[in-house]
């Protein structure tokens, strides 16, 4: 356990009592010293928009890359008022918008849900916002960090409200399908590089990319539902939008389906490109033959 860990920490939770203006404000300050001086994460940022989006212009895609720095530290230090402030603070800054079945749904109901949640700034505000208004057992899957004393602050933060279940991905897909299918939610994030293994490559924005097959096997495994969550950004906090149903999935085609999650993906990034998760090297598995791009 590093005392930077514990300072970091500690930073945190008093940041939680700060008002959300300053705090945003900070965010916006550190967001451009970290565009000017993260070299090799902006050529990241650079090189995925450059795929993504060749037909914008060159100071548009500057423009995104510098909005995308941005979110990221603002949306970080909101981790401090979502794991630490008073309930009532982060119930105030959340709004859950959308589709009202599948909301009443996500809060009361018992079929196996799984909640697609992409790699938006404000995905922890998301599971946060929903864990907050459900008491159905709900899982999440999550990357072990480095420093176990972070790693327990993320996985407890994320726990924070509700009856969550936070699984390491080295678990395997027992204990997610078994949540499933006793009714419960699965708060899943396919949308990154995860490397070769198991792993299929279909277009995302016309680029093939490697991406995990998973959203069409616990749908089909856990016999669940689709159901996609688009968290933004905004001055009040974060709005968590809940999307229809997907009609039709899964198929038996795990390939097709994850070719659809791709597209549909696309669809949701184009509505606020700056609030994806850019700073992701996407595209560092590659097709045998191609080149890398990084």
């Amino acid at each position: 356990m590093s005392w930077s860990a514990r300072l970091g920490i500690g930073f945190m939770r008093a940041l939680a009592h700060v008002p959300l203006p300053v705090v945003r404000g900070v965010g916006a300050v550190l967001g451009r010293v970290l565009h000017t001086l993260a070299v090799p994460r902006r050529r990241v940022v650079d090189i995925n928009l450059a795929l993504c989006f060749p037909d914008k212009p060159a100071d548009e895609r500057r423009r995104i890359a510098r909005e995308t720095f941005v979110y990221v530290a603002q949306s970080w230090l909101d981790r401090s008022w979502l794991w630490h402030a008073p309930e009532e603070v982060v119930a105030s800054r959340l709004e859950v918008v959308g589709a009202v079945p599948e909301i009443e749904e996500i809060a009361h109901g018992t079929e196996p849900m799984i909640l697609f949640a992409p790699h938006f700034y404000g995905l922890d505000a998301a599971a946060t916002a929903l864990t907050m208004h459900t008491a159905r057992p709900s899982t999440t899957i999550y990357t072990t960090q480095r420093d176990p004393l972070v790693d327990e602050w993320i996985r407890e933060g994320r726990k924070r409200f509700g009856n969550v279940e936070a699984l390491n991905r080295v678990d395997g897909i027992k204990p997610i399908v078994a949540g499933l299918r006793k009714g419960g939610l699965l708060y899943l994030l396919p949308d990154m590089d995860f490397g070769r293994e198991q792993t299929v490559f279909v277009p995302f924005y016309g680029v093939q990319a490697a991406t995990v097959p998973s959203l069409s096997r616990f749908a089909r495994l856990g016999r669940a539902k689709v159901v996609p969550i688009v968290a933004k950004l905004t001055p009040k906090g974060y709005s968590i939008e809940v999307l229809p149903a997907w009609a039709n999935f899964p198929t038996d085609d795990a390939t097709a389906d994850t070719a659809l999650m791709n597209r549909r993906l696309e669809g949701y990034i184009d509505s606020m490109p700056a609030q994806y998760y850019w700073v992701h090297r996407r595209f560092k598995t590659r097709p045998d033959g191609e080149t890398a791009v990084y």
